[in-house]
């Protein structure tokens, strides 16, 4: 297994990843090393009590903005304007939801660790990492985050506290990437909830060669705000 060296912030090739996913071990969650692992499609995930894990999994799950699917029952939702939905409003109080415990994903949340949460937040202060907020009044009721570089955008993780409230969240996110270019959403690996947003699975080749040409793109760095649709 590669182990990264404090002061190098180069990684393997993806390539050589476990079958599983796992490419390298250890080194830090500083901004430049983070962005560099986004670029080459290596996302960190791992416990509070694991050295930091470096991941390029194979196939990966992406999704395009322009084949977005809203399920049937998701579009009346949207149209009865139940939620109030910003970016980059309240990008802490978003991550550390989505760390905290959710009833219907008992284990789930965990691997947002107090490091994570303070890198994740310097790179949202970077103008890196955004949120996106669902509100019901003035409480915070779902909403994900992510890291976006060029045209494309990296989904971290999603919390929710009421029906369809982090739902409306994607799809309104979507949608604006979509209007800004955006060529793609990493999901990493797939699930039966972004599969039915329209994810798919390719082959990590296929990822890192439409990775590279999003990143070509012009990137949209600094505080997000949603334009009219």
């Amino acid at each position: 297994m590669f182990r990264l060296q404090p002061h190098d912030v180069r990684f393997p090739p993806v390539d050589q990843a476990s079958p599983e996913g796992l490419l390298a071990v250890g080194g830090d969650l500083r901004p430049e090393r983070l962005l560099a692992a986004y670029r080459q499609g290596i996302f960190p995930w791992y416990n509070d009590d694991q050295p930091v894990l470096w991941w390029s999994p194979d196939p990966r799950a992406v999704l395009f903005p322009e084949k977005l699917h809203v399920p049937r029952s998701l579009q009346k939702r949207l149209r009865s304007n139940a939620f109030t939905v910003t970016l980059d409003t309240d990008f802490r109080n978003v991550m550390e939801q989505c760390a905290g415990p959710r009833p219907q994903y008992p284990e789930g949340g965990t691997w947002i660790t107090g490091a994570m949460l303070d890198a994740y937040t310097r790179l949202h202060d970077l103008g890196y990492a955004h949120s996106v907020e669902a509100w019901h009044g003035d409480q915070l009721v779902g909403g994900l985050y992510g890291v976006a570089l060029g045209g494309a955008f990296f989904a971290e993780s999603m919390f929710t506290r009421v029906d369809d409230a982090s739902k409306v969240a994607l799809v309104r996110l979507v949608k604006q990437l979509q209007a800004w270019n955006f060529r793609l959403i990493d999901c990493q690996q797939s699930s039966p909830h972004v599969s039915r947003f329209g994810a798919e699975e390719i082959p990590r080749s296929d990822f890192i060669a439409r990775l590279n040409h999003a990143l070509a793109l012009p990137g949209r760095q600094g505080r997000w705000t949603l334009e009219p649709m």
